[in-house]
């Protein structure tokens, strides 16, 4: 496209004022468009970007774990063997640590009372079939604060 010098928008005739308007706006355009590439990249610094250490884990002693899908609605028992409650979630706390909600009384997941334990305080077998809350009965469970989720 030709450049045509800015002049007053009322001088020359009509077609040379439009050329002149849309030469002013096409550099107008332009310029803005620049500026704001310009503006972007120098305010798009990353925000504490930090290069992330892939870890490489025992994938056969990770498979020997226990998947929470599992442990949902499984039993917990006390010390003789009675049952105490059943696991309705695991909770990671922000500071990473585990908590094992249990589900105490009620019947198939209505009108029972929801309490969070520390995760390490059960005991699970090899299979986590059997899940033991050792000094705990289904009493002491019902007089700790309930457990409400947060959305």
């Amino acid at each position: 496209m030709p450049f045509w010098p800015p002049m007053p928008f009322g001088s020359g005739t009509p077609a040379r004022r439009g050329r002149v308007l849309f030469a002013n706006l096409y550099r107008f355009t332009a310029t803005a468009t620049l500026a704001t590439v310009v503006v972007i990249a120098a305010g798009s610094s990353p925000a504490h970007s930090q290069a992330v250490e892939l870890i490489v884990v025992d994938v056969a002693a990770v498979a020997t774990g226990y998947r929470t899908s599992k442990l949902m609605g499984s039993n917990v028992v006390d010390d003789k063997d009675e049952r105490i409650g059943t696991i309705d979630d695991i909770i990671i706390g922000r500071d990473r640590v585990l908590f094992a909600v249990l589900q105490v009384g009620g019947f198939l997941g209505l009108g029972g009372h929801l309490v969070a334990v520390p995760y390490q305080s059960l005991v699970l077998d090899d299979t986590g079939g059997k899940i033991v809350l050792p000094g705990a009965t289904h009493e002491a469970l019902k007089k700790l604060p309930e457990f409400k989720h947060r959305g």
